[in-house]
């Protein structure tokens, strides 16, 4: 149970410092620039790559691993596999129920495909690259977790959007996130450093999404508003407009 403590304040860390910082700061489209914001999941993946060769950090993965199997030995659940969509799925239903986020459904859609297209590509890369056998030894796909990356990424989406209107949101949808990491520990599928670098690059690739998405629609905008200049010029039958593009 301490681990499990340990758990819920690393991940606590950087909801307590962003949700502070919304409630502080006026409603903005540049709030997700701030430098400091970008610590606390740094910090996780940091620790998450560090677990992979570090003694001591290794050391802690085991300590985990042996506290949930002799506390829980038989335990085997599914709930993580929905879990983790949860926060993205409340997103949806606080739009239905009139209630608005900072930007537009559409944009709030696009936004959060980007999110699940980085974080999806990420982890991918991150696995095939560290090939890490999981705990129950089923497959060298263990750095970092998935699911809790993409539990993450929905909590960090449903701050961004809803965070400013109450503080609960941020809090609901991280506990959300947590408990999915927390689950893949006890579903013996992740060491302890694979959910702490998931949060991480969960909340990363939601971060490079609120950086990405503006670029994008400026240069589709930008495309759309090419300026049509009318000339005029004469022939037989007398004046004629036409354009160049």
């Amino acid at each position: 149970m301490k681990y499990l403590i340990i758990i819920l304040f690393f991940s606590s860390i950087g909801t307590k410092a962003q949700t502070v910082d919304s409630l502080v700061k006026p409603f903005s489209s540049n709030r997700n620039t701030s430098l400091v914001s970008y610590i606390p999941p740094a910090l996780y993946v940091g620790y998450g790559f560090m677990a992979l060769n570090n003694k001591a950090l290794i050391g802690v993965d085991r300590s985990v691993y042996n506290d949930m199997r002799e506390d829980h030995p038989h335990f085997s659940t599914k709930i993580d596999d929905y879990l983790r969509y949860s926060p993205a799925a409340a997103s949806v239903a606080l739009n239905i129920a009139g209630i608005k986020g900072r930007h537009s459904f559409t944009d709030q859609t696009f936004i959060y495909l980007i999110s699940t297209a980085v974080v999806s590509n990420s982890v991918t890369f991150l696995k095939r690259s560290t090939r890490q056998l999981r705990p129950d030894g089923s497959s060298n796909s263990a750095f970092p977790s998935g699911h809790t990356a993409t539990a993450f990424a929905a909590a960090e989406f449903m701050h961004q959007e809803f965070g400013e209107r109450s503080a609960w949101y941020s809090i609901a949808a991280y506990s959300a996130a947590t408990a999915t990491g927390v689950l893949r520990v006890y579903n013996n599928a992740h060491w302890f450093s694979n959910i702490i670098a998931g949060a991480g690059v969960g909340i990363l690739s939601t971060k490079a999404a609120y950086l990405i998405y503006p670029q994008i629609k400026n240069l589709v905008k930008h495309r759309n508003n090419i300026s049509v200049t009318p000339f005029y010029y004469n022939n037989a039958s007398g004046l004629t407009l036409s354009a160049s593009f």
